[in-house]
């Protein structure tokens, strides 16, 4: 299952594949960014109640979750980049269709087509990067890959926030920028990764990946889990405790930027580890020892803030360096099915973290929003102890 030991050409950084890959998850991370909020209030302006709408919204979880094990399969039989390619027009033709689709019922497959379209460039493109970065660099090209999607995914709603949300223009823009991404990949074709049809045994049970690398799949799934549930919930925490809207807006925004500004060196910090899983430990050691520091710092806005980017930063780093993990473990089908397993665990941590902050908060009050992250990072260390302490895990993970 190992990838196989690097040579001293593999140290090279191949740029095109990379840049191809790198780009053209951007820009739909860009398209996304846009398109999300975007859909949202044109359903509320047609009179769609908030329940009807986060239904909507949340079958893109079920598509993304039910794509993720297409993925594999339609790399091997078509190719990456035609599957790639594939994706980008079926995304590109689905959110156009939203406004064209006067039913309501007709944004439900709209939304199901967009999201198995997104999850599948998702999983490829990272398969991709990891497959093309030499192991030396890998954290490095994945903290790169981190920070300008994060960037891709703050420059959306600043486009919609110019173009509104009348007419066809911000659909189009969007089309626009989904059919972009085509270009790098077109750009990169010959330098695509090939995926190997494997033996019947290989080609089955992509979710065993999910127990054979637990320290990266566990630590996006907590990842999922904390920003989605405390970026959801964190203006609720912030109000109890006393801040203002905008104060406690601002805080999230901290967050994000510690996101954007620390993934490029911790990645680089990754590279000189020999093993990331103790870094992944020290990511979610910081976490747990961020949420509990939050009550006691929280009278203090200017330290809450520094907290929160430095907390930000490190846990979104839990994404970062448990994708690299994962590429220093596995190669080849095995890293693209991985990949796959990847991205269901954070969509998995999409769906426990907003339930399990919002049912603390809903027990213990206040406290419980630090209380319910804490146990978060907790399980995860737990889980990091028992995979590199010799005699209780195995060797893999």
């Amino acid at each position: 299952m190992h990838s196989p030991s690097a040579s001293p050409q593999d140290d090279r950084l191949h740029w095109l594949p990379i840049i191809a890959a790198v780009s053209s998850i951007s820009v739909v991370g860009i398209a996304i960014g846009l398109g999300m909020p975007l859909l949202s209030v044109i359903l509320e302006s047609r009179g769609i109640s908030a329940t009807m709408i986060g239904l909507n919204t949340a079958v893109a979880g079920i598509a993304s979750i039910v794509a993720a094990p297409l993925a594999t399969p339609l790399a091997v039989r078509y190719g990456v980049v035609w599957t790639m390619l594939g994706m980008i027009a079926l995304g590109a033709f689905a959110f156009i269709g939203f406004h064209f689709a006067t039913a309501f019922w007709m944004w439900f497959p709209l939304r199901v087509a967009l999201h198995v379209a997104l999850t599948v460039l998702f999983i490829l493109s990272e398969f991709w990067i990891s497959a093309s970065a030499p192991p030396s660099r890998r954290g490095f090209v994945l903290g790169i890959y981190a920070t300008v999607l994060s960037l891709g995914f703050a420059g959306g709603p600043w486009i919609f926030a110019q173009v509104g949300s009348q007419g066809f223009l911000p659909f189009g823009i969007t089309f626009c920028l989904v059919a972009l991404a085509a270009i790098p990949v077109l750009a990169a074709w010959r330098e695509s990764p090939r995926i190997s049809t494997g033996s019947e045994e290989e080609t089955t049970g992509f979710l065993r990946f999910i127990w054979l690398v637990p320290t990266a799949t566990a630590a996006v799934l907590v990842f999922g889990a904390v920003e989605t549930g405390g970026f959801a919930l964190f203006p609720v925490y912030g109000a109890r405790i006393g801040y203002s809207e905008a104060d406690a807006a601002l805080l999230l925004s901290m967050i994000g930027l510690g996101n954007v500004m620390l993934q490029i060196p911790i990645g680089m910090l990754s590279d000189r580890i020999g093993d990331r899983r103790h870094l992944l430990l020290a990511c979610a050691v910081v976490g747990l020892a961020g949420t509990l520091l939050m009550p006691h710092l929280a009278a203090n806005w200017h330290v809450m803030a520094g907290l929160l980017f430095i907390w930000g930063g490190v846990v979104a780093a839990l994404y970062t360096i448990g994708l690299a993990h994962l590429g220093s473990r596995l190669s080849g089908r095995d890293l693209a099915s991985a990949n796959a397993a990847f991205v269901l665990c954070y969509g998995l941590g999409m769906v426990l973290g907003p339930q399990a902050i919002g049912i603390g908060m809903d027990v213990f009050g206040t406290d419980g929003f630090g209380w319910s992250l804490s146990l978060f990072f907790a399980f995860y260390i737990a889980v990091v102890i028992c995979r590199t302490v010799p005699g209780i895990g195995r060797h893999l993970g």
